[in-house]
């Protein structure tokens, strides 16, 4: 497990945005989302539930 996606993970989720999280991170944002889907297929469930431009959180 990257130290990085649980730090992006988590910017996401403070921020309520891949965009916002990504300027105040300092990368982009397909770097973000990358990230964070690597985090999901490394536990096998979905964290966040995308929906548009919005997502929410998932129970796990």
């Amino acid at each position: 497990m990257d130290i990085r996606a649980l730090r992006y993970f988590s910017e996401v989720v403070k921020r309520q945005s891949f965009t916002k999280a990504a300027e105040a991170l300092f990368v982009t944002q397909p770097t973000i989302s990358k990230m964070v889907k690597q985090l999901e297929d490394e536990l096998g469930m979905p964290l966040i539930l995308r929906e548009g431009r919005h997502f929410r959180l998932t129970d796990a």
